[in-house]
């Protein structure tokens, strides 16, 4: 039997330059960071007494003979990827909701794939499960994802994300001091609307306009840069990091109808009443999570604003997928 667990990220900058629309192009930049909200993904060989070769529980329980009968998409193309014949049990658990602009399904994937590799004995690298989920998602599967989510999720940590034509993601660790990061830890806010979105959907509207969003996209790749140089240099107030997610927001909402709504706007202004400096929702948009950049002394105040929210403590994660529990060694 084998556990993994893989994190999921929060995305701040660069948001939607990791489609290959745009960096086959223009080459793309995201700065972002795992935190420790975890998918758990469990696989064992299923004993030969079943009338079943798979059994997979997530939401649904699936109990079938053969791969093509499958129903869950990345469980399927993973196994038909890794060439498995035995049969297998695979359970997922997650802290947090799918469809909720976390990048809960590459985090599954990543997760998957490394559980298969160590039921099968063979050591993988982080690169390695970068591009094979990359290629499950892209390639086999043809979805409307762009390139950070399985990059944050192999790899962890808090990192600038560099893509570019035909080459692997370039993933830089943000080297800012210790202290630094734990207050812009302590300045974040992380709060779940209660309603999740479609992201495929959402992806599919902004992937169709990306020639007409140049100007758009290229100003949040710019913005990854200028977090960076905010955090780097101690000189700088924080709250510029909290504005320029104001702006990046600004330019987001922008990108298709689909992203924001009547109530997200309301649930924002209601944050920036309250003394939220800036924020956005994660993801695709439409939906999911909000993460706010507050000052401490304001958060009992935004709590409040928000109280129809779901207010969701959290703290940045370093390690990436892991496999926790392996029965064969």
């Amino acid at each position: 039997m084998i556990i993994t667990r893989t994190p999921f990220r929060i995305s701040f900058f660069g948001g939607g330059t990791d489609f290959p629309a745009f960096y086959n192009e223009h080459d793309g930049a995201v700065l972002s960071t795992t935190i420790d909200k975890y998918c758990y993904i469990t696989v064992r060989e299923l004993p030969p007494y079943f009338d079943h070769k798979y059994r997979i529980r997530y939401t649904k329980r699936e109990e079938v003979n053969s791969l093509v009968e499958i129903q869950h998409p990345s469980v399927r193309a993973s196994l038909l990827h890794m060439g498995i014949q035995e049969g297998l049990e695979i359970v997922h658990t997650s802290d947090i909701p799918a469809m909720s602009g976390i990048g809960s399904s590459s985090s599954f994937t990543v997760g998957l794939l490394h559980a298969l590799y160590s039921l099968n004995k063979e050591k993988v690298s982080k690169s390695e499960l970068c591009q094979d989920a990359l290629h499950i998602e892209q390639s086999m599967l043809n979805e409307n994802v762009g390139s950070q989510d399985q990059t944050a999720a192999a790899y962890g940590g808090f990192n600038k994300i560099k893509f570019k034509r035909n080459a692997q993601p370039i993933v830089s660790p943000v080297a800012i001091q210790r202290h630094r990061r734990v207050q812009l830890e302590n300045n974040l806010m992380f709060f779940f609307t209660r309603f999740s979105r479609l992201s495929d959907t959402i992806a599919k509207a902004q992937i169709s306009k990306t020639p007409q969003l140049t100007t758009e996209l290229s100003s949040m790749k710019s913005m990854v840069n200028q977090a960076i140089d905010i955090l780097s240099d101690e000189r700088n107030d924080l709250n510029q990091f909290g504005e320029l997610l104001h702006d990046t927001w600004k330019i987001k909402r922008t990108l298709t109808d689909k992203i924001t709504n009547p109530d997200i706007d309301k649930y924002y202004e209601l944050a920036r009443d309250a003394g939220a400096i800036g924020g956005k929702l994660c993801g695709a948009g439409g939906g999911g999570f909000f993460l706010f950049f507050v000052p401490p002394e304001k958060q009992t105040a935004v709590k409040i604003a928000l109280a129809e929210l779901l207010h969701v403590p959290f703290g940045f994660e370093f390690k990436g997928t892991q496999v926790v529990f392996n029965s064969n060694y």
